[in-house]
């Protein structure tokens, strides 16, 4: 019975170790968001999903403006299609610079209409054979 215990314990410590120190699977987007209106410009930093990302200054997420795409409803990350949209759009935008104007907010990002390379990232998302889907979808 003790020679249970003592390999029950064993095999439950690393799984208990590794789940207590697993971190937060927030986004490291820190940045003050721009008024409605702002136009502003960054190189994307970090992608959420399949319309949600941040532009900012390399190495200094403080900095990193969050966004919602204003012109593309992504399904979510756990239905069918939802992790296909967010690799396709880390494929289309990681580290390439984005131009935005900013609407109103969403929770603790702003809803903006970006372009790369002047057009806009949900046609080129719809191009790419993205399908459509999410929450806020209208």
């Amino acid at each position: 019975m003790a020679r249970m215990h003592l390999r029950l314990r064993t095999l439950l410590l690393p799984v208990l170790l590794v789940g207590w120190a697993t971190p937060a699977l927030a986004d490291p987007c820190e940045g003050k968001l721009p008024a409605p209106g702002t136009r502003f410009s960054g190189v994307v930093r970090y992608v959420g999903d399949g319309d949600s990302l941040c532009v900012g200054p390399a190495r200094q997420p403080e900095r990193w403006i969050e966004i919602r795409l204003a012109d593309f409803y992504a399904r979510e990350l756990n239905a069918p299609g939802g992790r296909e949209a967010k690799r396709v759009l880390e494929t289309l935008t990681r580290g390439r610079t984005l131009v935005c104007r900013a609407g109103k907010r969403s929770y603790d990002r702003v809803v903006a209409r970006c372009t790369l390379g002047g057009v806009a990232l949900g046609d080129r998302l719809r191009a790419a054979g993205v399908a459509e889907g999410g929450r806020g979808r209208r």
